[in-house]
């Protein structure tokens, strides 16, 4: 009993509805280089800030960067993998801190059953009079 009860005390959910990409990786980073495990749902709900036909130009512009079919980076276009990359770019992810940092995080398109009826963090809120363009959207998109 004891076990779950730290397992959960040290694990954080955090809702990515309307959240902002960069404000929700930066917490999440945080959190992670803290010790807990965090966890991430609803990935494709989250949002970027800006004009949409100049956010898909960025994303479009660096999947070109990379090369042939061979070479990497590889870059994703699939939502939860966008949110992991950011969290990534947040950590010093080339040192065994950040490494292990990284490796605490777990992104997630929806909500798994076994997260379905945990306390979540609320990350995100409507904003008003704000070009936005949801994760999922960019992803069909590239």
């Amino acid at each position: 009993m004891a076990d779950t009860e730290s397992k959960t005390a040290n694990q954080i959910v955090i809702d990515a509805k309307n959240a902002t990409l960069g404000r929700l990786c930066s917490f999440a980073a945080k959190q992670s280089l803290l010790g807990k495990s965090v966890i991430i749902v609803n990935c494709s709900l989250a949002v970027i800030t800006g004009r949409r036909r100049a956010i898909i130009e960025k994303y479009l512009a660096s999947r070109s960067r990379v090369g042939s079919s061979q070479k990497g980076p590889k870059v994703s276009k699939e939502p939860f993998k966008i949110v992991k990359r950011a969290v990534r770019g947040m950590l010093s992810h080339r040192q065994g801190r950040g490494e292990a940092a990284l490796d605490r995080v777990i992104c997630y398109n929806n909500i798994p059953e076994e997260y379905a009826s945990s306390r979540k963090v609320i990350s995100g809120k409507d904003k008003a009079n704000v070009d936005v363009i949801s994760l999922k959207d960019l992803s069909k998109e590239l």
